[in-house]
Formats: C-alpha cells, sequence, structure tokens
C-alpha cells in the first residue's frame, strides 16, 4: 500500500536523502506536504518537483516570494502553525519529522493527536520530550519509526523481540568517533570549527556533525534509544567503530548479538521507516563484503569526551534535565561555530548548565519548554565568561 507522507525539513540532508527515497519508489511513497525552514527556492523546486498540494514555511517573511514561484493550487501555510496543519492533512498516513532544534516538538504530537505514524530523525524531540511523546503515541495508537540509522538498526534487530524487554541485556550504539577520535586531549583546545565540520565517514548538517565531533550525539542517542525502546540507562552504551558499516546491535540475555549493517546512506533507515514493515527494492547499494577490509572497535574516551558521561546524567535524572543538556548543546555549538567559545568549552557549558539546573520529574509540555528557555540564557552567561 502506497505510503503518503508529510517531510518536515524537505531543505536540510535528511530531507534531501527523503525525497531522493521517495522518487526512487514512486508507486509505494507520495510526498503529499514539504515544509522548510527559510529556503524559498528549494522549497519551491521540491514542491514542483514532486506535485504536492500543501507546503510551510516557517518564516512567515517568505510567504510572498514563496507564493511567486508556485503554481496556483499549492497551498502555502506559514509559521509554527503552517507546520501543524501539514501534521494533521487528511491525506497524510505518515509524517518525516527531520526539523533541527524544537520546532518539530508540536508538529510531532499533533500529528499523534490526528492518529498519523510519526517518522523521527530529530533527536530534540524524544530528549527533550519522550515520556510525553511515547504515551501519547501509545494512548492513540499510533506508531514512532525512528530514522537515525542507530536507532533504525536496533529496531531491525528487535524484529520479533518488541514488548519482551526480558531478552535484551545492552543496546549498543556505534560512533564513529568524528574526526578527532586519536586527537590528544590537550590539542583539543585549538580545534576550530572548520576542522570539526570535516566528519570522515557521514555527510551531514553542520549541528549534527559537530554533535558527533564531540560524541553528543551519541549521548543525545542515548537518551532517545531509552524511551524508543523502553531500555534503561543503564543497558544503553556506546562503541567507537570507525568505518561506520554496523549502525548499531543488541546484545541478548543469552550472549547472542544482532546487528545491523550498509552503506552510509541515510537512505537505507529513511526507506525502511517510510516503508516499514515491507523490504522494498529501490536504488540502494548493497554492501559488497569481498571489499570490506576491516571493521574496528574501541570504547571511547570518556575523559578526553565527557558528553556521554553528561547525557547518561541527564538521562538517569529524567524530568528536564534532558531538555537542558541538549539546550545547552546547541546554544553552545552555535557559539563554537562563531568563534566564541572553544571545543572544550561546548562540554563545560553543559555541565555548567546541568549543575545550575533543578530537574522538574513528571514535567508538562510548558515545563520542559520553559526549563528550555530558561537555561538557554545561564548557557549564554556563561559563553560570555569563557570566551577567549
Amino acid at each position: 500500500m502506497k505510503r503518503r507522507v508529510v517531510l518536515l525539513g524537505s531543505t536540510g540532508s535528511i530531507g534531501l536523502s527523503t525525497l531522493k527515497v521517495a522518487a526512487n519508489l514512486p508507486d509505494e511513497i507520495e510526498l503529499v506536504g514539504l515544509a522548510a525552514a527559510s529556503s524559498v527556492s528549494k522549497l519551491a523546486e521540491q514542491a514542483i518537483a514532486t506535485g504536492v498540494r500543501h507546503v510551510a514555511i516557517y518564516d512567515e517573511s517568505k510567504a510572498a516570494e514563496l507564493r511567486s514561484l508556485l503554481p496556483t493550487g499549492v497551498n502555502i501555510h506559514t509559521g509554527a502553525e503552517g507546520l501543524n496543519t501539514l501534521s494533521q492533512l487528511e491525506e497524510a498516513d505518515i509524517v518525516l519529522i527531520a526539523i533541527v532544534g524544537t520546532a518539530g516538538l508540536q508538529p510531532a504530537l499533533t500529528a499523534i493527536d490526528a492518529g498519523k505514524d510519526i517518522a523521527v530523525a530529530s533527536k530534540e524531540i524524544l530528549v527533550m520530550a519522550g515520556e510525553i511523546i511515547t504515551a501519547r503515541a501509545a494512548e492513540k495508537g499510533v506508531r514512532i519509526l525512528p530514522v537515525d540509522s542507530e536507532h533504525n538498526a536496533i529496531f531491525q534487530c528487535l524484529e520479533g523481540h518488541r514488548g519482551s524487554g526480558s531478552e535484551i541485556s545492552r543496546l549498543i550504539l556505534t560512533a564513529s568517533g568524528g574526526p578527532f577520535r586519536e586527537t590528544p586531549a590537550a590539542d583539543l583546545w585549538d580545534v576550530t570549527p572548520e576542522m570539526a565540520l570535516k566528519h570522515p565517514t557521514w555527510n551531514m548538517g553542520p549541528k549534527i556533525t559537530i554533535d558527533s565531533a564531540t560524541l553528543f550525539n551519541k549521548g543525545l542517542e542515548m537518551i532517545e534509544a531509552r524511551w524508543l525502546f523502553g531500555i534503561g540507562m543503564d543497558r544503553i552504551e556506546a562503541v567507537i567503530h570507525p568505518q561506520s558499516i554496523i549502525h548499531s546491535m543488541v546484545e541478548f540475555t543469552d550472549g547472542s548479538v544482532l546487528a545491523q549493517l550498509s552503506r552510509t546512506d541515510m537512505g537505507f533507515p529513511i526507506q525502511y521507516a517510510l516503508t516499514y514493515p515491507a523490504r522494498l527494492k529501490g536504488a540502494l547499494q548493497p554492501l559488497d563484503f569481498a571489499t570490506l577490509s576491516k571493521l574496528e572497535f574501541s570504547p571511547p574516551r570518556l575523559d578526553d569526551f565527557p558528553a556521554l558521561h553528561l547525557a547518561r546524567e541527564a538521562g538517569n535524572t529524567g524530568g528536564t534535565m534532558p531538555a537542558v543538556l541538549n539546550a545547552a548543546n546547541e546554544i553552545a555549538v552555535e557559539r563554537f561555530r562563531a568563534g566564541d567559545i572553544r571545543f572544550p568549552d561546548i562540554w563545560g557549558c553543559v555541565a555548567h548548565c546541568m549543575a545550575e539546573h533543578t530537574a522538574i520529574l513528571n514535567p508538562t509540555l510548558e515545563q520542559i519548554l520553559t526549563a528550555d528557555r530558561e537555561i538557554r540564557a545561564v548557557a549564554a552567561d556563561f559563553i560570555r565568561q569563557a570566551k577567549p
């Protein structure tokens, strides 16, 4: 059965990969809505190419320009309300959320309330409000399908084992280690944004690329996994795997380990999320095992890259603390890219903000968003003092 998809974040790296997957499976995937933050020309080009009848531009000042580029008959929605409108389109079956930051949180809840499955590529959704999102999805009987390669890998490895958490010993997330996995700790102070943006294996957006360099990306994924799979933080670990061929693993109580392998192409998890439970032949290229020279593994350097410690602490504390970790990291990465702080100041900022915050347990959505807003001011104060 054809899946009708709303794509929020169509002009980013995940969005572009999704468009390729849909183009290669026209009989199985139909795009019915596209949304972007401010890239008007790209959004208009995508809308014309796919023939969607609904588009949303988050930057409301760009609506007139967008209208001038689109044919008549295309409905234009704007701002946060525009994202919510697309998330509940009657003709949609699933909403893929690939928006960086907190803007995807409300559309996710809107889609769930409208009975739509959601495919999640935005880490903030489950890091900030995993308890709320998963409870609401269970109440409405809709599925949360992971798009991150690591969580999608675990999702595949758990086929036939869902609902039987007692069989699971550990979830093992793989990490490339980023560009600095062998860099001496003392040299990390000299890392520039340009250096941090050169990922060795993946082609991603700037925020997630720097998160990979600090290992905060993996820390956020550990918190996501806790909610996606209902597994305690004590059973979620990370291992460095530079080749990025094994995307994650599940260890079962009998000692067996299942791993999911594929090329470093986000088309694989996107296609599986959008066509689940079917496996379809598209344009994705399988691995050639004869050419794989080696698969390496090593433990993360926790003392030199404390992001995993901080994420585990935030996940164990729960409540509003994961939102604080996420917001502080967002601000720190942004200011590092601007040259205002040095590379290790990123985790220094996060640690400071977490120490300053008293977590609210079982928070409401408004309490989570309030904590997010307030900690950004705390992070800004830290950065003013740390500025070189």
